[in-house]
């Protein structure tokens, strides 16, 4: 991202868009950034933490609605395209409110980011997307999908568009972690089932593979951060040693292991020190620029928390907790 560039994310106000805003300001020397959401109390609140900066900009704005996108999107050069219904349960009881914003919502992202001639877009994904099993992931992979066609959708235009797949971001609102805080001291803490596997990604990483897709893309790439595995047991057991585990049972919808790279990936696959790179399947005009310095995956490599060869200990998340015990679940 180039000096004094004026910087667009939707869905600014949720754990993700606190996270960049503050990376933004802090690394790089924007114009503007512009916090694009449709709650006017996150956006009441999240104003008073940049009370003194004149680079911090909100707009009141639904992605649904693409007359007030593309009014967000004058004279942005980049976006972050961070906006979605996220909750797996709420998206199986809800399925065409998630579709109108998932799905219908990155179509106007993608639409308004061409007509206005924004250079690099940036559309954040979900482990969930890949091999979905729930309507949630299977409106990001359209979603994905949507982004990734985009560069040809552009045509003479010269927006790019990319995506940025992360698992389980440790200590955002409404995940794990915080929840068993919550339970902590109570004897017990709910177990989805004993032999679930999540991935384990700081919010400032997902920052950084964001902001490093900005600069990197050639326009179509999937980004998928490297992160180590856990059990959600060990993950209990880091927030509270002592309370025993009841078995609740799957949720609707969700998954007992996440994955972020399938089988299927695996041929347009490339490995980089700290995350890889799906090349697009169709419109492969470019992948040597794309690859730049990757390594190719084996034929068949799946990325799993599972299977995953990093893990994380529990006497490792518990410091982790220790250091950030203030900020979990805060947004």
């Amino acid at each position: 991202m180039n000096d004094n560039s004026s910087i667009l994310i939707t869905g600014g106000t949720g754990s993700f868009g606190h996270a960049f805003v503050a990376t933004v300001l802090k690394k790089y020397n924007p114009r503007r950034v512009i916090v694009y959401s449709r709650d006017e109390m996150k956006q009441w609140e999240m104003s008073k933490l940049y009370e003194n900066e004149q680079r911090v900009r909100f707009f009141i704005g639904d992605v649904r609605d693409k007359e007030r996108l593309s009014r967000a999107l004058d004279n942005v050069d980049y976006v972050i395209h961070a906006a979605a219904l996220k909750i797996v349960p709420t998206a199986e009881y809800n399925p065409f409110e998630c579709v109108k914003t998932n799905i219908n919502g990155a179509m106007n992202v993608i639409d308004a980011a061409i007509d206005k001639g924004v250079k690099r877009v940036v559309a954040l994904s979900t482990d969930k997307a890949s091999s979905p099993v729930n309507l949630y992931g299977a409106t990001k992979l359209v979603s994905d999908k949507l982004f990734i066609a985009g560069n040809a959708y552009a045509g003479g235009h010269n927006t790019r568009f990319a995506v940025v797949r992360y698992g389980n971001v440790m200590g955002s609102r409404g995940s794990v972690i915080p929840l068993f805080q919550s339970m902590a001291g109570r004897n017990s803490l709910p177990i989805t089932d004993a032999a679930m596997t999540r991935f384990m990604v700081t919010l400032e990483q997902g920052v950084e593979l964001a902001c490093h897709a900005l600069e990197d893309t050639e326009g179509g790439e999937i980004y998928v951060r490297k992160g180590p595995s856990m059990r959600v047991t060990d993950i209990a057991l880091a927030v509270d040693a002592a309370a025993r585990h009841e078995i609740v049972g799957i949720r609707p919808g969700e998954k007992l292991h996440e994955q972020m790279i399938s089988e299927e990936d695996s041929a347009h696959t490339y490995e980089y020190d700290s995350y890889f790179k799906i090349l697009p399947a169709i419109n492969r005009w470019g992948n040597e620029q794309r690859i730049k310095g990757g390594r190719k995956v084996a034929d068949g490599f799946v990325y799993a928390s599972d299977t995953n060869t990093e893990w994380m200990s529990v006497d490792t998340l518990r410091n982790w907790i220790a250091a950030n015990r203030d900020s979990l679940g805060k947004h």
